[in-house]
């Protein structure tokens, strides 16, 4: 396999509540990837997203915007310029409480999205 570069607007997003989407940029299928993935997520403000569970944890970074992870006992606030730490197995939810978009890049140790348990709606 060798060096590639993949454009957003190549990849087929994945429709979330009110307009928001996610992108799966580098993954096996993209690309070859072997042992982890990257994707992009952009959340319009009022979002909410399930609780989902994942079998790998995820590394986010925050490109803009601001709002909270939450969580089944708290909400964790979150903001541009920051990266967030989720355990593989933790209840979580994205919420852009905020009136702008929050944009986010995020990755998983695994080669596409990793197995992901939809708990609820927040």
């Amino acid at each position: 396999m060798s060096t590639r570069t993949i454009k957003l607007d190549d990849v087929q997003a994945i429709p979330l509540p009110k307009g928001s989407w996610s992108k799966k940029l580098l993954t096996c299928e993209t690309v070859g990837t072997q042992k982890c993935m990257l994707g992009v997520s952009s959340f319009k403000p009022g979002t909410v997203t399930s609780l989902l569970v994942h079998e790998e944890e995820e590394l986010a970074y925050v490109l803009s915007g601001r709002g909270k992870i939450r969580l089944k006992e708290c909400d964790i606030p979150y903001q541009s310029g920051e990266g967030i730490y989720i355990p593989a197995g933790v209840p979580h939810a994205v919420v852009n409480d905020g009136e702008e978009e929050v944009v986010m890049v995020f990755t998983f140790s695994s080669p596409d999205y990793p197995p992901t348990k939809k708990i609820d709606t927040v």
